[in-house]
């Protein structure tokens, strides 16, 4: 998973923060997916000692799926992969808006193939 959003960190431009109506990138490990869901809102979870949020995101799937997860703030802006039910998952907010991705590495030497980590899913 580390090297997966290593990668997904070459290619988009990420925000540091996020907020309702923001676009996230959801990475699952298991099932192995990557897309996208829209953040509808936050709620706090007073339940809970820590601070802790209900987050409702619509995953922009077939057909659309409105789900809430609780978690914390580093959870979903990016800062930690973590679990859930023992399989870990990473979110961040895409900056669509943002300049371009980050500076890619120098082109390989010719000759030379460069792995990409990511992988085509038919």
């Amino acid at each position: 998973m580390e090297k997966i959003v290593q990668e997904l960190r070459k290619i988009f431009v990420f925000k540091d923060t996020t907020e309702a109506g923001d676009i996230v990138l959801v990475v699952s490990e298991d099932p192995q997916m990557v897309l996208y869901a829209q953040i509808m809102e936050f709620e706090r979870d007073t339940s809970k000692r820590d601070e802790w949020w209900h987050v409702t995101f619509q995953f922009f799937t077939l057909p659309p799926q409105r789900v809430v997860w609780t978690l914390r703030t580093q959870q979903f802006s990016g800062q930690e992969i973590f679990t859930m039910g023992g399989k870990k998952k990473f979110i961040q907010a895409v900056n669509f808006h943002g300049d371009s991705p980050p500076a890619e590495e120098a082109p390989p030497k010719k000759g030379t193939r460069k792995k990409s980590g990511l992988r085509l899913v038919k």
